[in-house]
Parts: C-alpha cells; sequence; structure tokens
C-alpha cells in the first residue's frame, strides 16, 4: 500500500488537500509534525509522497516549504490541489468564555496573519501563541496543562473535536484558497495534460544588474507565462538570494525546454522542480510562434539552409 505524509495533526487543512488527492484514497496517510518532517519522509524512503502547503493567495508563498524543496536532497512536485479557507475561534470545552476574557489564541502563523484584522477588532487583548500547525493549536485545548484561551482552526475540525465555537467565519478575506503541492522522489514526469504547471529555483552566483532581466526575457522571448516569482535568502549570507518561479507548461514542451536550458546556460545552479497538471485545469494559451510545431519548422528552415 502507498503512504503519504501530510502535515498533520488529523484535521489541518492539509490533510484536507491529502483527501482531495486520487491516487491518495486508498494509500496509508502519515502525519508529520511539520513540513520538514513530512518531506523527509520522503527523501528516506519511507512515503512515496507528501502533501504540504506552499502557497496562500492572502500571504502568498509558504516559507517552509519553499526553501525546503529548493535546498537539500532533490524533490520533484508532482500535482497540485487548492483548498478555500476559513476559519473559526474555539475556546476550552471546561471553560466556557466571552470573547473579551480571551488572553491568548494558539494558531499557526500563517492562520493567525489571515485573521489578524478581525482579531485586532474584536480581541484585541488577546496575545498570539504559535502552534504547529492549526489542528495542534485546537487539539491542545483539550490538553489540562494547556495555557492558552482559545485556537483559530478549521471548521471541520471544531466541529469533529466538539470544541465551543466563539466565532465563525472570521477570516480577513472572504474566498481565500491556499496551494498546496504533492512531492516525491525524481522520477519520470506526469504525462503532458495541455493544462500544465512547472516549477524551478534560479540561484543568482552573483548579484549584478540586469540579472532578473537575463532571466525574465528567457522566458517573455518564448512566450511562457509565469504564475509566480519570489525571491529567497539563501541563508548563506545577508543580500545572497534565489528566485522561486512557477510557470504555464510542461518541460515537454519545446518553449519551456528551451527557456530552461537557456537559463541552465546563464545560471548552471538551477533546480527543476517539477511538471505536473494544474489545479484548476484549464489550458495553457500558447502564442502561435511558440508551439511545438512552430519550434520544428523554424529548425526545418534552418536545416534547410545547411544542407544547400
Amino acid at each position: 500500500m502507498k503512504s503519504y505524509a501530510y502535515l498533520g495533526p488529523e484535521g489541518t487543512f492539509t490533510e484536507a488537500a491529502l483527501q482531495r488527492v486520487p491516487e491518495a484514497r486508498e494509500a496509508e496517510k502519515v502525519a508529520a509534525g511539520s513540513v520538514i518532517a513530512a518531506l523527509n519522509q520522503v527523501r528516506s524512503g519511507d512515503v512515496e509522497a507528501a502533501v504540504v502547503p506552499i502557497e496562500n493567495s492572502v500571504e502568498g508563498g509558504v516559507s517552509a516549504t519553499l526553501d525546503e524543496i529548493a535546498n537539500g536532497e532533490e524533490l520533484y512536485i508532482v500535482g497540485e490541489v487548492l483548498v478555500p479557507i476559513s476559519f473559526m475561534l474555539v475556546g476550552r470545552p471546561d471553560r466556557p468564555q466571552q470573547l473579551d476574557q480571551l488572553r491568548s489564541v494558539a494558531t499557526h502563523t500563517h492562520a493567525w496573519a489571515q485573521v489578524r484584522g478581525w482579531a485586532q477588532t474584536h480581541i484585541p487583548d488577546a496575545e498570539f501563541a504559535q502552534a504547529s500547525s492549526t489542528a495542534a493549536g485546537a487539539r491542545g485545548l483539550l490538553d489540562d496543562a494547556t495555557t492558552y484561551d482559545a485556537a483559530v482552526c478549521a471548521p471541520h475540525l471544531a466541529r469533529s473535536l466538539d470544541l465551543p465555537i466563539l466565532a465563525e467565519g472570521i477570516e480577513d478575506t472572504t474566498g481565500a484558497v491556499t496551494r498546496f503541492v504533492v512531492v516525491a522522489r525524481p522520477g519520470r514526469l506526469p504525462e503532458r495534460t495541455g493544462a500544465d504547471k512547472s516549477s524551478l529555483v534560479v540561484p543568482l552566483p552573483e548579484d549584478h544588474p540586469g540579472a532578473l532581466v537575463q532571466i525574465m526575457n528567457q522566458f517573455a522571448t518564448r512566450g511562457v507565462n509565469l504564475t509566480r516569482i519570489e525571491s529567497r535568502p539563501t541563508g548563506e549570507y545577508l543580500g545572497k538570494y534565489f528566485f522561486s518561479i512557477d510557470l504555464e507548461g510542461h518541460l515537454g514542451e519545446e518553449r519551456v525546454g528551451a527557456a530552461l536550458a537557456a537559463l541552465y546556460r546563464m545560471f548552471p545552479g538551477v533546480r527543476f522542480m517539477g511538471s505536473y497538471p494544474r489545479a484548476e485545469h484549464s489550458p495553457t494559451s500558447i502564442p502561435a510562434y511558440t508551439t511545438d510545431d512552430a519550434y520544428q519548422r523554424g529548425r526545418a528552415w534552418v536545416q534547410n539552409i545547411l544542407d544547400r
């Protein structure tokens, strides 16, 4: 039986994302205490794949995931899942409280960032207590030794734990979505679907004028649309960064392969992190001059001249 790791414990949004992965429906599901722990289980071969959060429509990239996939032993993203996000504020079952009585609230940092405005308005005196996940914060309310008063978590977990609901729909941005990725050890890429995405990391060996323009030009001239580009520190020293990039298209497409080959010539430290079907399944719009046929016609024209 296949096994999948995920950011646990049970009841996290990551578990909800895992349940949307068709290949994982009959698989063993292994809760991990952190994103790093989940990915390391993949690297060690303890599980076939892991599902972890990578991007939120409100907060942007999840740094722990971006950094861990970009470094260390190579991993591939082989799929993605989008999960709508909504939050509830729950209290201790043994201590019913009014909002103005709360002094501390636990949750994951990304969750707190998405309810910060609501919290400032409705529970301004409550301090934030960091939890490893939204589920861990909520489950802690069942422990007599827990010192915080309430937690922010997913509605389905609040109801399953039968915790007192102090407020619901507390997210600052209605309709927020978190993107989760399925990560596995390197192997054969998923087949092209015509609605694909690819991810890569481009480290800059040295900072120089026009470095970002050099990168962007490789995609622009080949009609490749970027869906995300984000700079992240390498951790080596202040000012040393890499670019984490998502783009529309599959490495097997001529235009995408040509763009990445050009980047590799300029920045040999480029790390390819996978081509996989887009969660939205919306076909990629490709300029006519960058289709595979167009590339093949161009090569045939050049070869015809050389063969004269």
